[in-house]
């Protein structure tokens, strides 16, 4: 059962404040969530996970990923046992943005080995053209080609693919139809239906005027148009535009076969709770920090606890909203933040070094989010780690 743990907290620490003051920080009252999946789940949701570097490799991060093989997997390892899915190099894993596609591959490969290993427990895996330099992309057919070499290894190793966007695509691609001959023509050669990716630019730049044009009502025109021609391919789509009403608009144009995942970091209780018209399944990069949480939650709904649903997962949504707030493309950093705070790796390291990408005052109000919504799993533990953090940043304890 979830409930709370202690009335008040003895631990306290200091935290930074915006106006450069530095204030004694006590934590809230603690919450415990099951470490394993109790019940069932009426919706199909999956966590994108980041991946574990490993800082003690000799590399220089800006240039070269390192990874910790095994604190990686025991990562996925513990998001299966919560009864969630693992969507794999993706975006989260700061796919593009310091992992390349060869460890991206290798990533794939050993995730999809462990997810057999576990009986089959559920994994897809992103399949893009990031191995085409945007520059060396010269012709629609180069896209293709690209697209078609990383589908190509995917199903080698047994992976479930979810087609992400591509940047070559973007840059080249001006029309509805320059889009539609490229999807069409890769969703007609996958060996099983797929998930398709809209990322938006916010989370990646590079991606502006995806689907040939500015006009997201346009560009929804287009996508819903792709996706419903090739609806026997298509298992869903994970719409990543942080806009609850244009997701909810476009989950009521769907295929009635098709899926819609949801990919708002801001909104996902309601789009997943749904409506009398429907609802969200979810692939979320938010739930790598709060899968515990949302594992419970998920399973409430299943059982027609609604009331339950929400007392569990409206809390965390003002921590995802932080997490993923401008410039989203460095919420991979809150997310490892979390993994740290909560003992599943024993450092704050990113691939790339991108553990800089977000303020002490950032860091310091995750923190307080993450301790009001009870989500710290071992408070002691986070405190403390906290304090270390703060510590390197001239916040003594």
């Amino acid at each position: 059962m979830n409930k709370p743990v202690l009335p008040i907290s003895s631990l306290s620490l200091k935290l930074p404040n915006a106006d450069r003051s530095v204030e004694t920080y006590r934590l809230a009252a603690s919450r415990s969530f099951p470490s394993k999946l109790e019940g069932t789940l009426n919706r199909v949701a999956f966590s994108a996970a980041h991946v574990v570097a490993d800082p003690l490799s000799d590399v220089d991060p800006w240039l070269s990923a390192a990874i910790d093989w095994d604190r990686t997997i025991a990562f996925r390892e513990y998001v299966w046992d919560l009864g969630l899915g693992v969507a794999e190099a993706m975006d989260t894993a700061q796919r593009g943005m310091g992992l390349d596609w060869p460890t991206s591959l290798e990533l794939i490969q050993r995730s999809v080995r462990a997810a057999k290993a576990r009986g089959g427990a559920l994994v897809f895996s992103g399949a893009g053209t990031d191995h085409l330099a945007v520059e060396d992309a010269k012709t629609l057919d180069d896209v293709i080609r690209a697209y078609e070499e990383q589908i190509a290894a995917l199903e080698k190793a047994g992976g479930r693919i979810i087609l992400m966007a591509s940047r070559a695509l973007a840059k080249i691609g001006r029309s509805a139809d320059d889009y539609g001959k490229v999807y069409n023509h890769v969703l007609s050669q996958v060996s099983a239906p797929v998930i398709i990716h809209w990322l938006g630019d916010m989370f990646d730049p590079a991606l502006a005027n995806y689907w040939g044009t500015s006009s997201l009502d346009e560009a929804m025109d287009v996508a819903v148009g792709v996706i419903n021609a090739n609806a026997a391919k298509v298992d869903g789509v994970k719409v990543s535009l942080l806009d609850k009403q244009r997701e909810i608009d476009m989950r009521r144009r769907l295929d009635k076969s098709v899926k819609m995942y949801t990919g708002d970091d801001f909104n996902y209780a309601e789009l997943i709770a749904g409506d009398d018209k429907g609802f969200s399944h979810a692939l979320l990069g938010i739930f790598d920090a709060i899968a515990p949480a949302a594992s419970y939650a998920l399973s409430r709904l299943a059982a027609g606890d609604e009331a339950g649903f929400h007392d569990v997962l409206g809390p965390t949504v003002p921590l995802s909203r932080h997490i993923f707030k401008a410039p989203t493309r460095f919420y991979k950093t809150g997310l490892v933040f979390m993994a740290y705070l909560n003992g599943h790796q024993d450092h704050f390291t990113l691939v790339g070094g991108q553990e800089s990408t977000r303020s002490t005052l950032h860091l310091a109000e995750l923190f307080r989010l993450a301790d009001k919504a009870g989500l710290l799993a071992n408070p002691e533990l986070a405190t403390r780690r906290m304090k270390a953090v703060l510590a390197t940043r001239g916040i003594e304890a």
